[in-house]
């Protein structure tokens, strides 16, 4: 962290209601830091195992797309520690465990389609005897024609949901008359989610049919399904519980169904506990990732660089299910202008049926799909006009919130936040930027080899889910005799500080300190129905709902604390662990106590449903997000142009986080935001040889940012902003849309590419932007050049 960064974080926000004494609004460190760094952090591999513990791995397709003609299990039985061995004829209930579409099963039926499908399952004493065993498997098969590629799958007419289509006015018109045409192709890989801990799930039998689920999940509640319908079994029947995961980034939104589901299997056979832990090769074979996407697209623009008509048509490697690839491909529709008004746009996307893994959720849902296609195309027309990219960017920006007819997206939501023009502004004159542009131009001038790239990107990105019936969110709040305070919430702990943002807004609301209150793990027996934490909804659902819990309780005391010291429930204040009533300030623990012995309830439930959404999939239009999280960020690289190596020199960002809960915390997520949504666009490449075998199924073999990536001079601001819509305290999501930000690294690569030819010709660059893409991409400008 830079003496910039560190500066700033001693500065607290402004609270969202003036007052001397706030919980919200201030850096307090993460309510598990210390937990992390002493090694003390229970995570579902660490807790206890109970007695008889036995453990599972799963069996898995070698084949892309095949029959099974045979399966003999006889000398994995004969290995050493085996107990049992199940396929699906095993399953009790319903064999599925997609999330939309019951088309994704937990164990293949004698259909497989892709390398890494679990077959079946061994269950043995430990877990390296369970993962020999499963090795010794003899499987006959049948191979069938495999497709592997979006390409291919859009070929042949291959989806696993619908194609969708998006139009407003009439684009081929537009594009016929526009003074000027692009046309031109894309293509972005997909990414590994990558998190700490792999995928776990431990099922221990409860009296009855009662079963208990510890799983690394971001939604405890569709595990609970999952599990439920698995089992031929009800709800109530199984408990899932999630103290906090090693990471997620949308990984365990849906995929951490599989492991839970046959966990559950296993146990409810044996009535004995079982783990099913995933090595990282076994994590990275069978679950799905980001899905990459392809793109082809046709542009009409202006003399100025303004677009007139926007045509584009992407493609995105689903996989053999349809998992959330529809939300994906929807989200990525609605992300497609990014920061820029569209007028007369046709927009077409596709979710190719591939025989590969079923792609997932990941950070930023498709968004950052969408997105980064629309900003390659704005970079490209700058090009062709000889126009700095910022300036094509600024004349397209969605207008100010008073200017209509450039305020409404392609979906027909009407922008009504807009601060990306002052935003922009702060960061190019906070960063140097003009400045720079021209030391960089000076750079290239007199150096052969070495070339340096400049970017400025900006970002608009919606918050709420795609499914308007997952906005919502549970809380409880318990206040015990000593005044202490206890939460729980349907939010899931990731890493990303929802508990220590749900803690704050209920400290604020009682006016206690934050150590007074504590969060407990996410379990489906006490906020019962809850949403994922995705969609950066989180802090923005649970915090609502948390704060209507203490709220209720908070009037109780206040009417209490009113009637015993003759004052008005209206006028007393709760801060600084005292309750003020008139002229009296009692202590809060006091008063609490007090309230007991009076048989004041001092407990509540709380519920929260954000307002004003609705969505039209027939016609792709409505009112999908609740409001829009903006930012920007100016990167600055220098390319080896004869080994393609590179490096980031400085990274400049400005993010939107609204009224920040916790401006520590939100710079964290920015940052580490920045560097994986890097990741994504330059290192981090998957590859399947032809047989359709992921081949970068490890760390040896597959390259996440590592420290010696991240810039030595990494500037990172929170804007001075209050979000115009009542979120909880104004603030702003930080989950995913600091993801895009590093959209300035991958276009200063191309910038620094493209001067090699001295800015005359586009270069053709892929992502990720490896060091083989872009000498692809430099040689492609230097064929231009010499043609």
């Amino acid at each position: 962290m830079n003496s910039k960064t560190e500066a700033f974080l001693t500065q607290p926000a402004t609270p969202a209601v003036p007052m001397a004494w706030a919980e919200v609004g201030q850096s307090h460190p993460h309510e598990s830091a210390v937990l992390h760094v002493l090694g003390e952090a229970t995570y579902t591999d660490d807790i206890p195992e109970a007695a008889g513990t036995l453990h599972a791995a799963l069996g898995i397709s070698a084949k892309a797309h095949a029959n099974i003609l045979s399966m003999n299990f006889d000398a994995v039985k004969a290995m050493p520690g085996v107990v049992a061995v199940y396929t699906h004829k095993d399953i009790p209930g319903t064999n599925d465990c997609g999330p939309i579409i019951h088309d994704d099963p937990i164990l293949s039926e004698g259909l497989v389609e892709y390398v890494g499908q679990p077959i079946f399952i061994v269950v043995a004493t430990s877990h390296d005897n369970a993962r020999r065993a499963v090795k010794k498997a003899v499987i006959e098969y049948e191979e069938l024609p495999a497709i592997l590629t979006p390409q291919a799958a859009r070929d042949a007419k291959s989806f696993v949901v619908p194609p969708m289509h998006l139009a407003r006015g009439d684009a081929q018109a537009a594009f016929e008359r526009s003074p000027h045409k692009l046309k031109g192709s894309l293509h972005v890989g997909g990414q590994e989610q990558f998190y700490l801990e792999g995928q776990i799930s431990y099922a221990i039998p409860k009296e009855g049919k009662g079963m208990l689920i510890y799983c690394s999940t971001q939604h405890p509640t569709e595990m609970q399904h999952v599990v439920a319908h698995a089992l031929h079994r009800q709800s109530h029947d199984i408990v899932v519980e999630c103290r906090r995961m090693g990471g997620g980034f949308g990984g365990k939104e849906s995929q951490s169904a599989l492991w839970a589901a046959c966990a559950a299997i296993s146990a409810a056979h044996l009535r004995r506990p079982v783990k099913l832990r995933a090595d990282r090769d076994d994590d990275m074979m069978v679950t799905g990732k980001r899905h990459c996407f392809y793109y082809e697209y046709e542009m009409g623009y202006g003399d100025d660089g303004r677009i007139i008509a926007a045509k584009v048509e992407m493609v995105s490697r689903a996989g053999f299910s349809a998992d959330l690839s529809a939300p994906v491909a929807t989200r990525a529709v609605c992300h497609f202008d990014n920061a820029y008004y569209l007028g007369d746009v046709d927009i077409r996307a596709m979710a190719g049926k591939t025989n590969t893994q079923s792609n997932t959720a990941f950070r930023g849902f498709g968004g950052p799909q969408g997105a980064i296609a629309i900003e390659y195309i704005v970079d490209e027309i700058a090009r062709n006009l000889g126009m700095d990219a910022l300036d094509v960017r600024k004349i397209n920006f969605y207008g100010r919130n008073d200017e209509e007819g450039r305020n409404v997206t392609q979906y027909n939501q009407k922008v009504v936040d807009n601060v990306i023009h002052d935003l922009v502004a702060q960061l190019e004159e906070e960063s140097s930027y003009r400045k720079r542009r021209e030391e960089i131009n000076a750079f290239n001038a007199s150096s052969r080899v070495l070339k340096r790239g400049l970017a400025l990107t900006p970002v608009k990105f919606g918050i709420a889910f795609n499914v308007t019936h997952f906005n919502q969110a549970g809380a409880l709040v318990h206040i015990y005799t000593d005044g202490s305070v206890l939460v729980n919430h349907g939010g899931t702990e990731m890493g990303q500080g929802i508990n220590t943002k749900v803690c704050q807004v209920v400290a604020h609301e009682l006016g206690i300190d934050l150590a007074m209150v504590r969060a407990t793990a996410t379990d489906t027996s006490k906020v019962a129905n809850t949403s994922a934490t995705a969609a950066s909804t989180g802090a923005d659902l649970n915090g609502k709902a948390a704060q209507d819990a203490a709220n209720t309780i908070r009037k109780r005391l206040a009417e209490f604390a009113a009637k015993r010291h003759d004052g008005d429930p209206a006028t007393v204040r709760f801060e600084a662990n005292f309750v003020h009533v008139g002229d009296q300030a009692i202590p809060f623990a006091e008063l609490v106590q007090k309230a007991y012995m009076a048989r004041i309830q001092l407990w509540s439930d709380g519920f929260y449903a954000t307002p004003g959404l609705h969505w039209d999939p027939k016609t792709m239009s409505g009112n999908p997000f609740s409001y829009y999280a903006y930012g920007a960020s100016v990167s600055e690289v220098v390319v080896d142009t004869l080994t393609g190596e590179w490096k980031l020199l400085q990274a400049d960002a400005l993010y939107d986080a609204g009224n920040s809960l916790n401006p520590a915390i939100d710079v964290g997520q920015v940052e580490g935001a920045f560097i994986q949504g890097m990741g994504w666009l330059t290192t981090e490449e998957l590859w399947w040889n032809p047989a359709g075998k992921l081949m970068t199924h490890a760390p040896s073999t597959y390259k996440i940012p590592g420290v010696s990536d991240c810039p030595e001079n990494f500037n990172v601001r929170l804007f001075k902003n209050r979000n115009v819509m009542d979120s909880i305290h104004r603030s702003k999501a930080v989950g995913e849309p600091p993801l895009l930000l590093p959209f300035s690294v991958f276009l200063a690569i191309r910038d620094a590419c493209s001067s090699v030819g001295g800015h005359r010709y586009n270069p053709p660059l892929r992502a990720p932007a490896t060091s083989e893409a872009i000498l692809d991409a430099i040689s492609a400008v230097q064929a231009q050049g010499a043609a």
